[in-house]
């Protein structure tokens, strides 16, 4: 079993928080321009040295804005190989993304490639991305990554405009070859505070028709920001409450995920941003392994309200990053899930969803 308490599954760094793109969801509030204080190459070099101690073939993931905006982005992933490490990149979809230069980070070592679909046309992708023809540099990045031996994911903001857009992306998704579709439910920081997310019933609705295509599919499909998921699944499995309890914990903000920022800041999740400390000071090890606030996430017996009396708290746990989005409680309940454990009085406990649809233990 892998243990989350000694390294992520998942280490992003944010090489950047430059992009020409204006999406309507940026966690960055991204500008095209770069931070003049953003790690340097040796510095970014020294934080893929120390991320090799958490052990033969950790995953990284560069991530922006657009990582592309950084020069030396090749001589990263390079490096990043050398060391031992799965290397993956999220880079934004615009012209900038060229064939001679997925080539070249196929070359250096690049493991995975993820890009983000976020309409079935090119009206509604790129009317979400702020940029025309960004639908068409995607397709186009997509299909040169197959060809350079690039695993591809595509990435996926679920939000009230984009939710009906996910059976038509399927469809493209089938057709395109990919090996894993991420969709991520919407949590409101940066530009996605003024998005509309999904109600909870149509969330839970949206995740069994995911298990759906799953089965269905020659792709993987995960969840980001909703580890509801594996509720759902339960669900379906006719796994009852009760049996859920204990059993392998699912990747939750700080509990097998870390993200550091442009600046070297580390947080449990982009989208918590609660730093533990800075990277310039101390080792990102160090920080994952030992500090208060990774240490207390990894501990869901510190969950609060609802989640925390949840049956399923030890599968699922809900998103620590929406939690603190919508309430500034890292521990609080994520609002997203309509799930209510058998007995929860919410008005006693004092923690409603406000706005939630509910539903009671079947």
């Amino acid at each position: 079993m892998f243990d989350t308490s000694e390294r992520p599954l998942v280490l992003i760094w944010e090489v950047t928080q430059a992009c020409d793109l204006a999406c309507d969801h940026c966690r960055a509030d991204a500008k095209p321009g770069r931070h003049p204080d953003e790690l340097t190459t040796t510095e970014g070099k020294g934080l893929l040295d120390e991320a090799r101690e958490f052990g033969k073939g950790q995953l990284v993931v560069l991530s922006g804005g657009d990582p592309l905006k950084r020069p030396d982005l090749v001589d990263l992933v390079d490096h990043g190989t050398d060391q031992g490490l799965r290397m993956s990149l999220t880079p934004s979809g615009t012209a900038s993304l060229t064939r001679e230069r997925v080539e070249a980070l196929a070359d250096a070592g690049l493991s995975r490639m993820a890009l983000s679909i976020d309409g079935a046309t090119p009206e509604a992708h790129d009317g979400f991305r702020g940029e025309e023809g960004s639908f068409v540099d995607t397709l186009r990045a997509a299909r040169d990554a197959g060809r350079a031996g690039v695993g591809l994911q595509v990435n996926t903001t679920v939000c009230a405009d984009t939710v009906g857009e996910l059976p038509g992306i399927r469809d493209r998704l089938s057709r395109l070859g990919v090996d894993r579709w991420s969709v991520f439910f919407l949590v409101p920081v940066g530009r996605g505070r003024l998005l509309e997310p999904v109600a909870p019933e149509r969330a839970d609705s949206v995740m069994d028709w995911l298990h759906e295509v799953r089965d269905e599919e020659r792709f993987d499909v995960k969840t980001t920001e909703a580890p509801q998921f594996r509720r759902v699944g339960m669900e379906r499995a006719g796994v009852s409450p009760d049996e859920a309890r204990g059993g392998r914990p699912s990747v939750l903000a700080g509990d097998g995920f870390a993200f550091v920022s442009h600046v070297g800041e580390v947080y449990p999740s982009g989208f918590l941003p609660k730093s533990a400390g800075n990277v310039r000071d101390e080792s990102v090890v160090d920080l994952y392994r030992d500090s208060d606030l990774f240490s207390e996430l990894r501990d869901r017996s510190n969950l609060r309200g609802k989640c925390g009396a949840c049956e399923y708290r030890d599968r699922c746990g809900g998103s620590r990053s929406r939690a603190y989005a919508h309430s500034g409680d890292p521990f609080g309940s994520d609002p997203l899930c309509p799930y209510v454990p058998d007995g929860w009085d919410a008005g006693a406990a004092g923690d409603p969803a406000p706005g939630s649809e509910t539903r009671t233990a079947d």
